[in-house]
């Protein structure tokens, strides 16, 4: 008999519940996600969203999967990082389902949890990690028995950074998949700064200059421009972290590895180092309660297991 995990994802603006077995089968991956047509995510509203939309997504992940809770064995939940306020609810709904149903709880990384997805649905081994998403830009490897992480963004997330000027352009939340769309109808390369410290980035100088363009240029050429320098930077750092590690595999993740435009810049670069190129399925690179599930099965047949005392959400985990 296959093991089975639940697992609840809150980190942001996606209130997700996954369930699968250790054949790392999807059985339901069901959520609702928080959006406004104006701005960015209201920590508040967004975890007033999640809290309104828990039961109704639990319901219906376990009718999908045709199971009811006693058959759980795993409930698995984001500690972090993320919205303190949208990571409490989750968390909530994880120790009430443990204690209720007497179910062994274990607190998960939401970086790590797209990261063992990804690998288990591409078949990837040992890969250089670019995990891109609205608040996270990482270059992580697994060396030496930990993950490491060899470059990130210093200030806002690549995913933060196109949402942002998509919002100064009067593109409602999230503006990824739109400027990823204009990012193939721009013709000109508008002078933007280029920002890389070494193995870090730097975006919000990026931002500000394209903001400041915008009405004195074309904006579809702006956002072409915008995504070409914040991408050529990523490629750039990922480029010289798998020189450094020697890794001979690459493995895109998070909810801008969904962009068609990075995909492409990140496929070339790795045909020109004779590298393999992952990049997970759309649908576990957003946020989502099946990565979740897994990774909470993975630690659970490790050993880990998370008290109640110890459940706390994790912010800046």
């Amino acid at each position: 008999m296959l093991m089975i995990s639940l697992g609840i994802e809150s980190s942001a603006h996606t209130f997700g519940i996954g369930i699968t077995n250790e054949k790392h089968e999807l059985l339901a991956n069901e959520k609702h996600s928080y959006s406004s047509p104006t701005g960015g995510i209201t920590p508040r509203e967004a975890a007033d969203s999640h809290f309104l939309h828990a039961q109704e997504v639990l319901e219906n992940a376990l009718q999908k999967a045709n199971l009811k809770m006693e058959k759980v064995d795993v409930i698995a939940f984001t500690q972090g990082p993320g919205m303190g306020n949208c990571l409490k609810i989750g968390a909530a709904l994880a120790r009430i389902l443990a204690i209720k149903f007497k179910k062994p709880l274990i607190a998960t990384n939401h970086a790590i949890a797209h990261i063992e997805i990804g690998k288990a649905l591409t078949g990837s081994r040992n890969p250089l990690v670019v995990y891109v998403s609205g608040g996270n830009s990482q270059i992580i490897a697994f060396e030496q028995g930990k993950y490491r992480v060899f470059g990130e963004t210093l200030d806002i997330g690549v995913g933060n950074l196109l949402d942002s000027f998509g919002r100064e352009i009067g593109i409602g939340f999230p503006a990824g998949p739109k400027i990823d769309e204009m990012y193939f109808e721009g013709k000109n390369l508008i002078e933007l700064p280029y920002s890389v410290k070494g193995m870090d980035l730097v975006f919000s100088g990026l931002l500000t200059s394209a903001s400041s363009k915008i009405g004195k240029v074309d904006k579809t050429d702006l956002a072409f421009s915008l995504m070409h320098n914040a991408f050529a930077m990523i490629a750039e750092v990922s480029e010289r972290a798998l020189a450094h590690t020697g890794k001979k595999e690459l493995l895109l993740v998070g909810g801008v590895a969904c962009s068609k435009a990075l995909q492409q810049m990140m496929k070339e670069m790795c045909k020109e180092r004779n590298t393999k190129f992952f990049v997970a399925p759309n649908s576990v690179n957003v946020d989502n309660g099946f990565m979740t599930a897994w990774l909470g099965l993975i630690m659970y047949k490790s050993g880990v297991r998370t008290k109640l005392e110890d459940s706390a959400v994790i912010q800046k985990f």
